[in-house]
Order: C-alpha cells, then structure tokens, then sequence
C-alpha cells in the first residue's frame, strides 16, 4: 500500500513539475500568462491550446488560486479545493507523462 502512496505522490510531483515548466515556457515566450482559452482560429492551434490547458491545468488553477487568495481575498477553503483539483490532475497529467517516458525507453 505504500509503494502505491509513495507512487502517486511521485506522479503527482513530476506532473505538477512538468505543468510548471510548460507554463513558464508559455509565459516567457507569449509574454502573458497561460489561462483556460482555446484559441480555434486554425486547427494547430486549436490542438496546441488544448494541450497547453490538459498539462498545464494544474499550474494555472495553483497560480489563479493564490492570486484569488491575496488579491480578493477568497475564502481558505477556496484555495484547499483548488489544490485538491490541481492536485489529483498533476496526478493524472503524472501518469500520463511517465507513460510516456517509460514507452520511450522501452523503444530505445
């Protein structure tokens, strides 16, 4: 059971590192900051804008929480239920990652 536990905090890390990282990158080179908006202009960017919003989710959600948080003054049980979602996603976004990763070197 705890290999399980110590597991999905590690996928949880490592997606929730991987969203920092895409969001970063997004932000140094639009020079504004990634949000939840699909652009539908053409069909490239229709696929990169939702990738950009199913990996790097937890990163926006975390950055518009605490925002929320000291900005307007939203309430802490806010921001522990955005964490929460921010969480579990990273967790998701994790797995999908270190699939990915491990399908790639088994290849190599």
């Amino acid at each position: 059971m705890y290999f399980e536990l110590i597991l999905a905090v590690y996928m949880g890390c490592a997606g929730f590192v991987a969203a920092g990282l895409l969001g970063s990158f997004y932000q140094l080179v639009t020079n504004s900051p990634p949000r939840f908006h699909v652009r539908l202009e053409t069909l490239i960017g229709t696929v990169s804008s939702c990738l950009m919003c199913a990996f790097a989710g937890p990163f926006i959600i975390m950055r518009n929480a605490i925002r929320g948080r000291r900005i307007e003054n939203r309430p802490i049980a806010w921001l522990v239920a955005s964490s929460t979602i921010a969480c579990m996603w990273s967790v998701c976004s994790g797995l999908v990652m270190m699939r990915f990763v491990v399908g790639i070197a088994q290849s190599l």
